[in-house]
């Protein structure tokens, strides 16, 4: 199968040219600003439109197994090809949690089989099975996922011995969630104290805080550096951890480094009032000045990926008390639309959101072949229309929720093709489900 793109806007590797790209069966075979003249089987005249590399998503929760009443991998993998993201790397804390090989295959096994998208999953890390996490192909997944605060309940590694044998044996990236547990107890108790039962919900910053970001930041950045561990610090939420990280290096030669994701650059702590638990996240959105640093910070390259940390749960699951709302919400059907709303606002470039969330995220984790508009890559490219518009509502979400924070936004982009391993996934509305994504392969 032979597709050809033409005149396309191209945003790729920090520049925008006007030009052609030739598709063979998986692999992208020509990029030309002259015309092809090769003989194809599909010509898509993209003339007005901007071809990005697919975005990669280094942090989704696809809830498969164990709580697909709120997602699994093939409704939620759907949603992300709709939204220009063309590979996931899908977290542990499913049901059972992924703490040994043959679960973590029984993940790949499934993706194999349902996921419109690439995909990798991270090997989950608890305070006892390091020997099994010290098992992990770095050629074949993704990194090793350590929750530093009890965002997922058993899955919290508080022991220092544990973190410490981590740290120092463990040779593959290591992606930590980071809040600390001691205070966010104990900030939880003073809430509990006043408001008992009925906490508001915009006070879920002030219980996991800035200090419990940066407690636990700090500590994990601490140990990288003791023991020269590959860290990547997953969903910066404050201006104060932005002072970890710095921009001295090119990213292909950090040991540290940082993702950002939507929801915190979109929301505010002002935005309790309206959204409520819809926007319980953790790390929790934060203030105004928090959000504005975060995007100075990936603009200063200091954050070197965005993500989603999509995390579908029920609108009746949402619709509870403070303490008994889940944290998280689903996102991958609108990150680039959102990053695409940015750019509206003259707050970031085309070529800076195809930086961030395709060419930096293949980079970070070492992806084969992916992630760049290059000839002899894989052809996983997303076409948008930025002069189109559309309205986010019930009817047009896809994710098995059915709901999202974004309900009622305008957008003034519309993602109209998707290209996944060279396969056209998704057109103007409509899916080819005849092919499934691939397993992410990482050159280490």
């Amino acid at each position: 199968m032979i597709t050809l793109i033409k005149n396309a806007n191209i945003v790729n590797e920090g520049k925008i040219i006007k030009g052609n790209v030739l598709i063979t069966d998986k692999f992208i075979t020509e990029i030309s600003e002259n015309e092809i003249s090769t003989k194809a089987d599909n010509i898509i005249d993209a003339d007005g439109k901007y071809l990005f590399p697919g975005c990669i998503d280094d942090q989704v929760h696809f809830r498969e197994p164990g709580l697909t009443h709120k997602g699994e991998i093939y409704t939620e993998a759907k949603a992300a090809v709709a939204g220009g993201i063309t590979s996931f790397m899908e977290m542990p804390n499913t049901v059972p949690n992924t703490f040994t090989h043959e679960l973590l295959e029984q993940k790949y096994k499934r993706a194999s089989e349902v996921s419109l998208a690439n995909y990798s999953f991270f090997m989950g890390a608890s305070n006892d099975n390091i020997e099994e996490v010290l098992k992990t192909d770095p050629l074949n997944v993704c990194g090793i996922k350590v929750f530093m605060g009890s965002s997922t309940g058993n899955m919290l590694v508080d022991k220092k011995e544990t973190l410490e044998a981590l740290f120092s044996k463990c040779k593959m990236l290591i992606a930590t969630h980071c809040e600390d547990e001691a205070t966010i107890k104990h900030n939880m108790e003073v809430y509990k104290e006043k408001y008992g039962e009925d906490v508001p919900m915009e006070c879920h910053p002030q219980i996991r805080s800035e200090e419990a970001c940066y407690k636990s930041s700090s500590l994990a950045v601490e140990l990288a550096k003791k023991y020269n561990t590959r860290l990547h610090i997953l969903h910066i939420s404050t201006a104060k951890e932005l002072e970890l990280f710095d921009n001295a290096k090119p990213l292909k030669e950090k040991r540290i480094t940082a993702e950002a994701c939507v929801h915190h650059l979109w929301f505010s702590d002002k935005d309790y009032k309206t959204k409520g638990s819809l926007i319980k996240w953790n790390p929790a959105v934060k203030t105004d000045h928090d959000r504005d640093a975060i995007l100075q910070g990936i603009l200063d390259n200091k954050i070197d990926v965005i993500a989603t940390d999509h995390a579908p749960h029920t609108l009746e699951e949402k619709a509870q008390s403070y303490f008994k709302a889940p944290s998280g919400g689903p996102l991958v059907q609108h990150s680039l639309n959102a990053m695409l709303a940015f750019y509206d606002r003259g707050k970031i470039s085309l070529e800076k959101i195809a930086e961030k969330m395709a060419h930096a995220v293949a980079d970070c984790f070492q992806i084969e072949k992916r992630g760049y508009i290059r000839k002899e890559y894989y052809a996983d490219l997303v076409l948008v229309d930025l002069n189109q518009s559309y309205v986010v509502e019930k009817s047009n979400i896809l994710y098995k929720c059915g709901w999202s924070p974004f309900e009622g936004t305008r957008f003034n982009s519309v993602v109209s093709h998707t290209f996944v391993s060279g396969h056209l996934v998704y057109a103007n509305g409509k899916f080819d489900e005849n092919k499934k994504g691939e397993r992410l392969k990482f050159e280490r």
